[in-house]
């Protein structure tokens, strides 16, 4: 019962959407690191192509992007596509890819609800539906797959800030987690992380003027590193997370249990 091989996902062949930046690409170093064979998809193609690049050269893993619009449905059947023309199994799928909306409940557009409702949401569910072939070719190989959704606090919590579809979005994936992993047992885990504030482009702005309020009100006084992400992913998808499905794991410095201020 050694460390190493609790986490260890040498070897593994991993899908981390929105990987090209932000937590995604956090997520996707952290496997790299550990000699994963990761494949990251974003819609900035050169951002996606970039990162691939600079997490290979890193190592002692493998990133290779395939970039694509996962908003839509026929892009992600092309993702899809691509992994099995190159892949026979896949260990470990981690759906990244989101999007944020905020605006007063006044003017809050009906397009929002569409646009994140279909990114956060169903756009997972579809991703989970056509790569489930590979994901339990993966199960046989490995023992068993894994899914690792990565959802947000503002799902388990009412946030402060108007953001209305996109909590609405991250409480529906909470739940959908839950479903699909008391469906895909026991070959295959689902699970979610529910992200505090960490140093994304969905968060730039508001840390740009708000990082000392925010992680002030902190029990953990400080915003989230690549590490604490990138260790959760590697403890759900290695021997050590077997047993672990259906959970919300909070990964939020306190977030969910912070007094000095809402979030």
């Amino acid at each position: 019962m050694q460390v190493q091989n609790l986490f260890d996902v040498k070897g593994k062949v991993v899908l981390v959407t929105g990987g090209g930046r932000g937590v995604g690409e956090m997520i996707a170093a952290g496997y790299v690191a550990n000699g994963a064979k990761v494949y990251i998809s974003s819609r900035d193609a050169k951002a996606c192509e970039a990162t691939a690049a600079g997490l290979t050269k890193s190592g002692p893993g493998e990133c290779i992007a395939i970039p694509g619009d996962l908003a839509k449905f026929d892009e992600c059947v092309k993702l899809v596509k691509e992994i099995e023309k190159r892949e026979k199994v896949l260990h470990v799928l981690v759906n990244n890819s989101g999007a944020t909306w905020g605006e007063p409940l006044a003017n809050y557009p009906d397009q929002a609800w569409s646009k994140l409702l279909t990114l956060n949401v169903q756009r997972v569910f579809t991703l989970t539906q056509k790569l489930l072939p590979l994901l339990q070719a993966g199960a046989k190989q490995d023992g068993v797959g894994r899914i690792i959704n990565i959802g947000s606090i503002n799902g388990e919590a009412v946030p402060g800030l108007e953001t209305y579809a996109y909590s609405a979005s991250k409480a529906a994936l909470h739940q959908l987690s839950k479903h699909l992993a008391s469906q895909l047992g026991p070959s295959i885990t689902v699970n979610t992380l529910a992200l505090g504030p960490f140093r994304s482009k969905m968060m730039a702005a508001t840390l740009q003027s708000h990082e000392a309020d925010i992680a002030g009100a902190l029990p953990m006084q400080t915003i989230g590193s690549p590490e604490d992400v990138a260790a959760a992913c590697l403890w759900l998808s290695g021997k050590g997370g077997k047993w672990v499905t259906g959970t919300v794991v909070p990964i939020d410095g306190g977030s969910l249990v912070a007094s000095k201020g809402k979030l």
